[in-house]
């Protein structure tokens, strides 16, 4: 995944964090690595699953055999801080603006709204590829870039030290599917009671995160070593770019990717059932329904 957070990772953090996962006989390792790298190693087989988004719709959309299967998040969960001098989108001309890598959910949400406004990313702006969230806003703090597309905790660090909120894309129209479950379609041949275990147990997770904000705020406010008041704030910022049941229709699915086919060469998307497959993540959430299952405490 391309980094812990109590956004993204949060299905993933509470599952095993409540044991979950164990109680479907799964001891799960939650590894932090770029998303485009976290996309290769998923391609390549080095992990059964990636939670990434942005950098794994690309080659899914050039035909790599990848499914999503579950999505927490379909709002994406990014804003866009930079120098308080610089009040518009149309003051980055010529500036330089930090993104985890280029490919990924933040750099191609940049160039988007970048081109809404006329300009390049590349030509008229200068992106920059800097890792983690909190490296992009020291990256800021230092001057090395003019803004940066920031996440969770480094938009309320940047918020704090006085920097200008340029845009809270998680409150806009824009589209992302972040805290995913994507996995290649040879392991779901292969292996469907791992898949399936693994989906109940996030899933599980996911319907903990979304009922129970106290627990919530405890478990991450001791995993991420941040005071429970600030992580109220980011809960609450964040909840409203939170899917029902993990999953998102196909509508959506179809517009997700309608600002990147140009740049993958294609006019027309392919069939959206050759990307998205949430269909065990939606019987599962009916069954846990039909049980009654509700989260711990």
């Amino acid at each position: 995944m391309p980094g812990i957070s109590p956004g993204a990772a949060s299905a993933f953090v509470i599952a095993r964090e409540m044991g979950y996962y164990r109680e479907e006989g799964l001891q799960a390792e939650l590894v932090v690595m770029p998303a485009a790298l976290s996309a290769q190693a998923l391609i390549g087989g080095s992990v059964e699953f990636t939670s990434a988004g942005g950098a794994v719709l690309p080659p899914a959309l050039r035909g790599a055999p990848l499914r999503f299967l579950f999505t927490a998040f379909y709002r994406p969960m990014y804003w866009l801080f930079s120098k308080p001098e610089l009040r518009t989108i149309k003051s980055l001309k010529g500036r330089k603006v930090g993104v985890s890598s280029i490919g990924s959910g933040p750099d191609s949400l940049l160039r988007q709204i970048l081109k809404d406004n006329g300009m390049d990313g590349g030509r008229d702006v200068t992106v920059m590829a800097l890792g983690a969230s909190t490296a992009r806003f020291y990256a800021l703090q230092a001057g090395s870039v003019d803004a940066s597309m920031l996440g969770i905790p480094a938009n309320l660090m940047a918020q704090d030290a006085g920097y200008n909120e340029l845009i809270s894309f998680i409150r806009q129209e824009f589209l992302e599917f972040q805290g995913n479950i994507v996995a290649r379609e040879a392991l779901q041949q292969s292996e469907p009671a791992l898949i399936e275990k693994f989906l109940r147990g996030t899933l599980k997770g996911f319907l903990y995160y979304r009922a129970n904000r106290s627990g919530t705020i405890k478990i991450f406010s001791r995993f991420m070593k941040i005071s429970e008041d600030q992580m109220a704030r980011i809960y609450d910022s964040i909840l409203l770019g939170l899917t029902h049941d993990g999953t998102v229709s196909e509508e959506l699915q179809k517009k997700s990717v309608e600002h990147i086919l140009e740049r993958v060469g294609l006019k027309e998307p392919p069939p959206m059932d050759r990307i998205f497959n949430y269909g065990l993540s939606k019987k599962i959430y009916d069954e846990l329904q039909i049980k009654g299952w509700k989260p711990g405490r």
